[in-house]
């Protein structure tokens, strides 16, 4: 119940936020383990594009900070967790509000703390795709995050 609380509180600062909220999207879902994350991201007055569409720049906004957040949140303490590369493809033109989801597996999570533990192994590179769909599941968008991942010394002691 806690968690799930959390989730929730967690979902609404999100949005609230103004950095995240100047992107135009909205989380709609935090799983109170963090392991999966919904957005969306409305064709309204503050995501249009000069000719009508969703403007590219609140697609990848909509979509960036979301892998670090749930490999912090999974993780823990003890981890340096940054974007390092990031890559978008625009496929079509958005002119309906469109969504995301982001997962991460329980065996994902196991596989950056069993590599980071091997001898001289000081940060790992980790790559995730997320699509931004509209409503029938029509890619508009792919994203491709290489995100960087190191044992934070001064907090593992």
């Amino acid at each position: 119940m806690l968690a799930s609380l959390r989730a929730r509180l967690s979902r609404l600062a999100f949005n609230l936020f103004p950095a995240y909220r100047g992107t135009g999207g909205r989380v709609t879902y935090v799983a109170p383990d963090w392991r999966e994350v919904r957005v969306k991201l409305p064709l309204n007055w503050r995501t249009r594009n000069y000719v009508g569409t969703t403007f590219g720049g609140s697609m990848y906004a909509a979509l960036d900070p979301f892998y670090v957040m749930m490999l912090l949140k999974n993780l823990g303490d003890g981890y340096v967790v940054w974007d390092k590369e990031a890559e978008i493809r625009f496929k079509r033109p958005g002119r309906q509000t469109l969504y995301a989801r982001f997962t991460i597996t329980g065996e994902e999570i196991a596989a950056i703390r069993a590599e980071l533990e091997r001898d001289g192994t000081e940060s790992v590179d980790r790559h995730y795709t997320v699509d931004l769909v509209d409503a029938d599941g029509v890619v508009h968008a792919t994203v491709r995050k290489t995100v960087y991942v190191a044992t934070d010394e001064s907090k593992a002691a």
